[in-house]
């Protein structure tokens, strides 16, 4: 079972019910209908990233999906919350990518994505030999990255929130979805 595809989504959902917040979370990501198996960070050679919406078209009710997923929540009023996933695709048919996943508090969106996907990044520069100085900045190593020709693609996915100011869970996910 190697998965052809994946793709990346995301959703938020509030309610009185931790649980009923992830439910609407996972409304808004799309993939509410699905029964998720939570998997491990590898983008297997020659899994195609495809669109949120195309990939929505691929999945059926009730399917049994594989996802690495990021989540967030609370029910403290005002508190910001953000869930993501990182991506770093390899250059080479027969190379592996690296998905992670980060979830924070008092995070922007921003800064969670950078952060995520600067951690997937990493984790494949480092299989693959990469040399660089781990203390430098994000956009530095991304640029060294790049240059090297063996990492193609770097992305993320965040969904950040405030939460309920009444005290209502707040739930943020992030997904990467795969499609078999």
């Amino acid at each position: 079972m190697i998965p052809k595809y994946f793709f990346l989504t995301k959703g938020v959902g509030k309610h009185k019910e931790k649980l009923q917040s992830f439910e609407l979370a996972l409304r808004s990501a799309g993939i509410h209908h699905c029964n998720i198996v939570n998997v491990s960070s590898i983008v297997p050679p020659n899994c195609k990233l495809i669109t949120r919406k195309e990939g929505l078209r691929k999945i059926k009710p009730g399917e049994i999906t594989f996802v690495v997923l990021s989540r967030n929540d609370t029910d403290e009023p005002h508190r910001l919350i953000a869930a993501s996933i990182g991506v770093a695709i390899p250059s080479g048919e027969n190379n592996y990518g690296y998905l992670s996943e980060h979830h924070s508090f008092g995070q922007t969106g921003e800064v969670a994505g950078d952060y995520a996907e600067d951690l997937a990044a990493t984790m494949l520069a480092t299989t693959m030999g990469i040399p660089f100085d781990p203390e430098t900045a994000w956009d530095e190593r991304k640029q060294i990255f790049k240059t090297s020709g063996l990492i193609i693609r770097t992305t993320n996915i965040t969904q950040s929130a405030t939460a309920d100011k009444n005290g209502l869970w707040t739930t943020v996910i992030a997904a990467a979805v795969f499609v078999l």
